[in-house]
């Protein structure tokens, strides 16, 4: 983010009804599958959507699963989401294709521990993590309530309490910022599938409870009603795969932080733990978090960078936006103490051998509430004593 003090900044997010949504939700049930029968399995699992169609391709290792087993939970994951529509639909009329194989014998040779080799990353790359005390779950303001207008959407949409609006949705929140900290926000975009039986007006009426009641009220104060933009381009009644091709791992600044960090570039969705690009970027936000929480900064950025084959971290990085080194060097040194940043080290502290991605898929990988099953422990803010000086 810019140095600058005053600012407008906006985020987006997108709904598991998106189309690369849906492809994220379709490759965590892979994951999932997998985990579930094996919690060392390996899976790679991109797939594609479009109209009536779903394709499923990449690596597995792991137990013997039936692909019609498999086609079957991918019509469970789009009847879950809800689409069944004449060019999208759970049922027979979306055909299914599985090409999932066997993981590649020679990134397996440079992944697996051997005699005194403990287990290297999956690949190479640079993971980021990022917190900062603008909300209560230490996530950026704009993208935090742009995710959860869209959850509010979709929780009554599945109810039955919100009528005519369909799966495919997109917001976009904008915060003023005065001397770094959000104070107001200045727009706000929805834009949603709906019925053929409502006008645009309907649909905008339809919405505004949702960002009236996902933002707090300090921020719309003063709110210009003609910036709540509602389906600027007008109908919006073909949506979804049928509207637009959906793949794995098109959103990755809508799963991280919303434009407010860097990303290195590796999405999540569809890989198993021992994939770098996922946990370690969860180990990164982790530390980032308690970082924050122990209140030793306002806003912390953690990078780690890795060599496929290699268990250790090539580099860790940290800033505190705060002009203080001999801060940042404490920083640096407990994270080096305390914290064991090879893959197999990160999966044991984060319990990461689990089948508890596919709830990752929608609505962002951070800023969510840790669950009694494990998922999103990387939330937790159980390491803030480390931080404390």
């Amino acid at each position: 983010m810019s140095n600058l003090k005053n600012f407008l900044f906006t985020s987006e997010s997108v709904s598991e009804g998106h189309p690369d949504k849906v492809s994220d939700r379709i490759s965590d049930m892979v994951v999932d599958t997998y985990l579930s029968g094996d919690p060392y399995s390996r899976v790679a699992c991109e797939t594609l959507t479009t109209t009536n169609k779903v394709v499923l391709a990449g690596e597995v290792r792991g137990p013997k699963i039936n692909k019609d087993d498999l086609i079957s939970k991918v019509r469970n994951c789009i009847k879950d989401i809800g689409y069944d529509q004449d060019g999208f639909t759970w049922k027979e009329a979306t055909k299914i294709e599985c090409h999932l194989h066997s993981q590649s014998a020679d990134i397996a040779l440079g992944v697996d521990s051997s005699g005194n080799k403990d287990e290297g990353a999956g690949d190479q790359g640079i993971m980021f993590g990022y917190a900062c005390n603008e909300t209560n779950e230490l996530m950026p303001a704009p993208i935090h309530y742009s995710h959860k207008i869209l959850r509010l959407m979709a929780e009554d949409r599945k109810s039955g309490k919100l009528n005519n609006i369909e799966p495919d949705s997109k917001s976009q929140v904008t915060f003023e910022y005065l001397d770094g900290k959000p104070i107001k926000v200045k727009s706000v975009v929805i834009s949603s599938q709906h019925s053929p039986n409502v006008n645009q007006n309907e649909v905008r009426e339809l919405l505004r409870p949702y960002m009236l009641n996902s933002i707090p009220k300090k921020f719309l104060e003063g709110f210009n009603d003609d910036e709540f933009y509602v389906n600027p381009t007008g109908n919006f009644v073909i949506g979804g795969p049928d509207g637009d091709c959906g793949l794995t791992g098109r959103k990755i600044i809508v799963d991280t932080y919303g434009g407010a960090a860097p990303h290195g570039g590796g999405a999540f969705s569809g890989k198993d733990p021992t994939k770098v690009d996922r946990s370690a970027a969860y180990a990164a936000r982790y530390i980032a978090k308690n970082v924050v929480a122990s209140k030793i900064a306002d806003k912390c950025l953690i990078q780690l960078a890795y060599a496929i084959g290699v268990s250790r971290p090539l580099s860790i990085y940290v800033n505190l936006f705060d002009s203080d080194p001999e801060k940042n060097r404490f920083v640096e040194e407990k994270i080096r103490e305390n914290f064991d940043l090879s893959p197999r080290g990160i999966r044991e502290m984060l319990s990461l051998n689990k089948p508890i991605y596919e709830k990752t898929s929608a609505y962002g990988h951070f800023g969510r509430q840790p669950e009694k099953d494990g998922s999103f422990s990387w939330e937790n803010t159980d390491k803030i004593n480390i931080f404390l000086k």
